[in-house]
């Protein structure tokens, strides 16, 4: 057994059932190279780490770090709920939030999604979280709720004397006609190393809207690891845009079905790597039913000693007839010592279909530098300016009110990064 999944089990406490997902992770084992979905994202530096399970309450940050996130908020710290930083006076009728801490002591009926199971042998961190998850957050929406205030999630990781790790399960479920915005935000005080492993499950039903936007901005020695499976009914829509900025390692499964007959899903990223970071994204997109669509934009930098590393999958199932699908997955190498791995596939097994799907990996245009240059821009300004609007198209997935505030962290990321 690895150090890393000695120390992770060290922290079970929990029913037979979860004790059968957790001795099925360790009997997998961690992934290596020659496992298909993890050839690129070796964990040979992180199965030597030891993490400690975080303790039970919240650790004290200053509320200045969330002035600009309005409510309704709910904060958590090392994962942990602070009640100190929440701010759920504004939540609105027709919405229901709850941690998953909370619900587990009442005994919640609608935690029968924590009864999935994972049977691939790669699905190791999904298997833990089965295992291990012990905190997290429910949100559901009634029947035709439009829900105006956007629900911040916020995140924040507090370096300590111990590296922690913790493992959430979240649920976001929208009935009927329903609508509603969630903002996540992932932070960090300190030079935090800690691990966050995340399960996330949204449920749309028929006439559903979720917007959804998530700022990834961990520590640069943190490791996030996070898996969304989401489903989506008839008519249903899902718009998203990820932005990972943060972390020594990050990796994010995106998992779609799109069972309902004209479900569209919009989903788009940026993927910042600098440093000796590396960002590894994995789209899994199924279409199930008639007349779905999806549309895809995703752009990757990477500088310094950094690896982006992105799967765009798609996989058109028999019966789909009338799908319309995009992939868009465009990168920027700015140093000879980063690498960028991109694999866009498509698989189509129906008829009467529209789909698309590419990647590219070049470097700034030479004649867009030097028309900047010849109107008096200095060449670090000229790159700047092109990278900056480089990662800008994916932004436009959502509305205003959401794309100004994406904008300006990603333009303070990029400022940090070194890259604009």
């Amino acid at each position: 057994m690895s150090v890393l999944l000695d120390s992770l089990a060290s922290g079970f406490c929990g029913s037979d059932a979860r004790r059968a997902e957790l001795d099925a992770a360790l009997q997998s084992g961690l992934p290596g190279p020659r496992t298909e979905a993890w050839k690129y994202t070796s964990l040979r530096q992180l199965e030597r780490r030891s993490f400690s399970p975080a303790p039970l309450a919240a650790v004290e940050v200053d509320a200045a770090l969330l002035a600009d996130i309005p409510s309704p908020r709910l904060v958590f710290v090392n994962g942990r709920p602070s009640d100190a930083l929440s701010d759920l006076g504004a939540l609105p009728a027709g919405m229901q939030l709850q941690t998953l801490s909370s619900a587990l002591a009442a005994g919640d009926d609608a935690l029968r999604f924590l009864g999935r199971r994972f049977e691939r042998s790669d699905e190791v961190f999904a298997r833990l979280n089965a295992a291990l998850a012990d905190e997290g957050v429910l949100v559901r929406v009634d029947d035709d709720a439009q829900i105006d205030l956007p629900l911040q999630l916020v995140f924040v990781s507090v370096a300590g004397a111990a590296d922690l790790a913790w493992h959430h399960r979240h649920l976001i479920e929208l009935r009927s006609g329903a609508a509603l915005g969630v903002v996540e935000h992932h932070l960090h005080v300190g030079d935090a190393a800690h691990l966050g492993n995340t399960l996330v499950h949204v449920h749309l039903a028929q006439d559903a809207v979720l917007s959804h936007a998530r700022v990834q901005a961990d520590g640069t020695r943190a490791t996030s690891l996070l898996r969304t499976d989401a489903v989506l009914a008839r008519n249903a829509q899902y718009r998203r845009i990820d932005l990972e900025l943060g972390a020594a390692l990050s990796r994010h499964e995106f998992n779609v079905r799109l069972e309902g007959d004209n479900a569209q899903l919009t989903a788009n990223g940026v993927l910042l790597g600098n440093g000796r970071r590396h960002v590894d994204t994995r789209l899994g997109i199924e279409h199930i039913a008639r007349d779905t669509s999806s549309e895809m934009v995703w752009r990757g930098v990477a500088a310094n000693r950094s690896r982006v590393v992105f799967h765009g999958g798609i996989h058109i199932r028999a019966g789909a007839d009338g799908t319309d699908a995009n992939l868009s997955n465009k990168n920027l190498l700015l140093s000879a010592d980063a690498e960028i791995d991109t694999q866009p596939t498509l698989v189509i097994d129906a008829d009467e279909v529209k789909a698309a799907h590419g990647a590219t990996v070049g470097q700034l245009d030479a004649n867009a530098l030097f028309y900047l240059r010849s109107r008096g821009l200095a060449a670090e300004q000229a790159q700047q300016l092109l990278s900056a609007a480089f990662c800008h198209e994916p932004l436009n997935a959502l509305d205003a009110r959401l794309t100004d505030q994406l904008r300006r962290q990603l333009d303070l990321a990029l400022a940090r990064a070194g890259v604009a």
